[in-house]
């Protein structure tokens, strides 16, 4: 008999896992909270409804559903005669439900230009501490698992690892709502194969060819939803808005914006701000989706014609022409389209940076130096899943691929430019 004490009033209908249920009462105390219903407002992939128009569901759907399979996986390592008190069992579903509560707008796309040196886990847990301070100490134990702080390390694992319950989930949702059927994996299946060995969470053997579909479909949904051209094109034009707009307001020049957004442009806020000032994480509470695109429609009008052009394009999806190389950009080639472009739209030289650059991106389907997805065998043996397939070749799927990429303005976005010069 399950150990979860399931509130059966409170449902939700998932359209990837169906009904969903919420294990204990704190759960939706928590997902009541304003801070978790400002994830509603965060798309879980930024802005790859560009590319895959389905893709408009939010950190809201894959926190519920990162939680659900993990109440799913405690339920079959207990049944393989693992203890896993009440209390550990809800501390990592309220883990799960909020290891990505520190996301900023637009997920990824902006993590690094809202604030500086300060990951969206970091983020994450100073979220659950100040929560923690609400909830009158409740969220300790779920704390120290989500920091690896616990002595059971594979109740970490089920929340980050190689085989966590967060890319269970967002492969199976990402690829449901992208169309993206390459990125499809049984999640069932997997779950149903969980197992711990040495304090370590591992796959039975059997499942096996799960395991190679999973991380063949990670590396597959990363070539072509994450990190699709187009989408690169999207998020760097993004990037480049809010660059100019931070440098502007640095300048002293006016931009209509949200106080939350406002306080982010204004100031360099980093690490140490987020601990010595407790503004910082409360206007990052205030700050969602909505902010950023009402900014950028409010900002397609502003005197600064460098900003007006970037902001327009992005609203009227005028992107940067991407190309994607196994080699670098030829730097000569790409200062004689600088060149170009100065004379054909009035640029300054500072100003040629948002419409023409270059960067680099990579692939790792599976990181074997990090930790390792163990098969474990009837007589009780371990071994690495790039050891052990048979069907394919895990460990050149470990090797980091990197390529290039470089942006230059297509007609469209040159002709923007040139209707904002006076």
């Amino acid at each position: 008999m399950s150990t979860f004490e399931y509130n059966k009033k409170k449902l939700f209908n998932d359209p990837v896992y169906g009904f969903i249920s919420l294990p204990f009462d704190i759960v939706f105390d928590i997902i009541e909270h304003p801070y978790f219903q400002r994830l509603r407002r965060i798309k879980q992939l930024g802005l790859t409804h560009l590319v895959y128009p389905g893709a408009l569901h939010t950190r809201f759907h894959h926190a519920l559903g990162a939680m659900h399979l993990a109440s799913k996986a405690i339920e079959v390592i207990r049944s393989k005669g693992h203890e896993i008190t009440v209390d550990e069992a809800k501390a990592v579903c309220i883990a799960l439900l909020l290891h990505d509560i520190g996301h900023g707008p637009f997920s990824h796309a902006l993590e690094y230009s809202i604030s500086k040196n300060i990951t969206h886990e970091q983020i994450s847990s100073l979220f659950m501490e100040a929560l923690n301070k609400e909830f009158d100490g409740e969220l300790d134990l779920a704390i120290r698992i989500f920091k690896n702080e616990y002595p059971k390390t594979f109740l970490h694992q089920l929340i980050s690892s190689q085989l966590d319950m967060d890319r269970l989930d967002y492969l199976k949702r990402d690829s449901f709502f992208t169309g993206v059927s390459e990125g499809v994996v049984n999640s069932d299946r997997i779950i149903s194969m969980l197992n711990v060995k040495n304090d370590q969470l591992c796959v039975e053997a059997k499942g096996i060819y799960s395991i190679e579909k999973f991380i063949i479909a990670r590396r597959l949904m990363y070539w072509q939803v994450y990190l699709h051209k187009t989408v690169l094109s999207a998020e760097n034009l993004i990037v480049n808005i809010l660059k100019r707009a931070k440098f502007l307001v640095e300048k002293g020049v006016a931009l209509p914006a949200s106080k939350a957004l406002d306080y982010f442009l204004k100031s360099e806020i980093d690490a140490a701000t987020f601990r010595s000032d407790p503004k910082a994480l409360a206007y990052f509470s205030a700050l969602d989706d909505f902010d950023i695109t009402a900014a950028i429609k409010h900002w397609k009008d502003h005197d600064d014609k460098v900003l007006a052009a970037l902001c327009s394009s992005l609203l009227e999806r005028k992107l940067y022409r991407i190309k994607i190389s196994e080699e670098k950009a030829d730097h000569r080639w790409l200062a004689s389209e600088k060149e170009k472009l100065k004379q054909a739209c009035g640029l300054q030289d500072d100003e040629l940076k948002y419409f023409i650059f270059s960067g680099t991106i990579a692939n790792n389907a599976y990181h074997p130096k990090m930790d390792k997805i163990n098969l474990i065998y009837r007589d009780g043996e371990l071994e690495d899943i790039a050891n052990a397939s048979d069907q394919l070749n895990i460990s050149v799927l470990s090797e980091e691929v990197i390529k290039y990429f470089y942006c230059i303005p297509k007609q469209a976005m040159v002709e923007k430019i040139k209707n904002q010069r006076p």
